[in-house]
């Protein structure tokens, strides 16, 4: 087995990785970043629905694992706009996958509830470091 990347350039990578997912990234010192998108817009004149996507990394270095947690979250205000929504989801553990899709008539969008964990899951293991989901804490 080849040697661990050094954090520093693990942390560009995940950074690199969550921003071109379309996560709005923040460093959180030298071995952490959050990660933070609204995939769900829906607005009209009553109120309207909003549902973003929030994660965290935190980095180990001791025992090279990448600590990672993710939450997803709907605010709603007035009264929100009538939706159809369509969810396909799976759970196994602490890890949740499919995706959700909501039409609406004053907006929507569709998020996917593994694709950012998959894809920084595969940066962390080729950079030789483990990968570990923190299931049921908020990042």
């Amino acid at each position: 087995m080849s040697a661990a990347l050094p954090p520093s350039n693990l942390l560009a990578d995940l950074t690199s990785h969550a921003a071109a997912l379309g996560l709005s990234v923040q460093d959180k010192g030298n071995d952490g970043l959050t990660g933070h998108a609204d995939a769900i817009r829906a607005k009209w004149f009553l109120g309207g629905r909003k549902v973003s996507y929030r994660i965290s990394c935190r980095l180990a270095e001791a025992d090279h694992t990448v600590r990672f947690r993710e939450a997803i979250s709907e605010a709603t205000w007035g009264i929100p706009p009538p939706t159809f929504t369509v969810e396909k989801t799976t759970i196994k553990g602490w890890e949740r996958s499919g995706e959700r899709t909501d039409r609406s008539v004053g907006g929507g969008g569709t998020i996917d509830f593994a694709c950012v964990r998959e894809e920084l899951k595969a940066v962390a293991t080729a950079a030789g470091w483990q990968f570990q989901l923190e299931g049921g804490r908020m990042p």
